[in-house]
């Protein structure tokens, strides 16, 4: 019994001589990476059994070749055990970051979603409430005069269209955001695309008085899904032309950098604050009224989120950043050596 007894107080004088020094380590160490508290705890674990085997060894009088060959083993057990230490620690440390973003990621992702939900129906509402407003008059006969009525069948018609434009956006993010894309890739001349694209957005852009500036050649031939990559110009000329006041010009050029083509749409809008920058992609974003002090179409703020969403799945990218009038949205594709 004594001898167990001498072992026990060997054994504990041990883990004390090691783990006194190593709580106060871990003390002064609160504010330090989680990797060193976890190699820290390990150590202390370690040089405690390290510390109490030594001990036990030196009072059982040991010869001195056995000393030695134990000393060994316990000198190579704790020198494997602090490498695993280390190795788990970082694993552990890891893991514990990537969970963190996750749960940052799903956060604002949730915001996101809120900010969504408050927005489209905050841009419902609005229309619903005019278009009840306006029927109620005309049923009621409240306005009879032809040329009013007239007035007030356009405006319905403007309000209805409005409505349609944010529903077909939100089913554009849905299919986005669920990996629903069936994309064909093809060979697309962006000479064709940017000429169907300033056809189509011509109207506005002289309803707001925007001139709409392209060069007639220079334009490469890009991989991409013709109708995506389609609506991902029509949303950047319209977001330009909505943003750029009067006597503005909204201007598109491209070009090619090795196997990467490029296609810009330039606006003189003002710029967009430095801080809105990383948000502009955002989805419900639309940012503060400095770019332009004009209505900006009554959207919902899905434009870019839908192009980022569009040109990423066609295997792109895209940029923004402020030039000396306004800003600069630029796409970059894969391009198609045509023989």
């Amino acid at each position: 019994m004594l001898d167990l007894a001498i072992i026990a107080a060997l054994s504990l004088a041990g883990a004390v001589l090691a783990g006194v020094p190593g709580a106060l380590l871990l003390r002064r160490m609160r504010r330090r990476a989680v990797v060193l508290h976890l190699f820290v705890l390990v150590a202390v674990t370690v040089l405690a059994v390290v510390a109490g085997v030594a001990l036990v060894a030196w009072e059982m009088f040991l010869s001195l070749h056995d000393l030695h060959v134990l000393l060994i083993v316990i000198g190579v057990s704790g020198v494997v055990s602090l490498g695993l230490g280390w190795w788990l620690g970082r694993r552990i440390a890891q893991e514990a970051t990537w969970a963190d973003l996750v749960r940052e990621r799903e956060r604002q992702v949730e915001a996101s979603r809120r900010e969504l939900v408050a927005w489209v129906s905050h841009d419902l509402r609005t229309p619903l409430a005019g278009l009840r407003a306006m029927a109620e008059a005309l049923e009621d006969g409240v306005v009879a005069e032809p040329t009013a009525v007239s007035d007030y069948h356009r405006r319905i018609r403007l309000e209805t269209d409005r409505m349609s434009r944010l529903v077909e956006d939100l089913f554009e993010l849905s299919r986005i955001n669920a990996a629903e894309l069936h994309l064909t890739i093809t060979a697309v001349p962006l000479a064709e695309l940017v000429s169907d694209a300033i056809a189509s957005v011509a109207p506005l852009a002289a309803s707001r008085r925007v001139r709409l500036r392209a060069p007639e050649d220079g334009w490469p031939t890009v991989a991409a899904s013709e109708p995506e990559l389609g609506r991902v110009l029509a949303n950047l000329l319209t977001n330009a032309i909505h943003y750029t006041p009067p006597d503005g010009t909204v201007a598109l050029s491209a070009g090619a950098e090795r196997d990467t083509a490029w296609l810009a749409v330039v606006d003189t809008c003002g710029g967009i604050p430095e801080a809105e920058l990383p948000r502009v992609f955002d989805v419900a974003f639309r940012g503060e009224r400095a770019r332009s002090p004009q209505e900006t179409g009554g959207g919902g703020g899905l434009g870019l989120a839908i192009v980022q969403g569009l040109v990423t799945a066609q295997g792109g990218r895209v940029e923004v950043a402020n030039t000396g009038s306004g800003c600069r949205f630029v796409v970059r594709l894969p391009t198609v050596t045509v023989p």
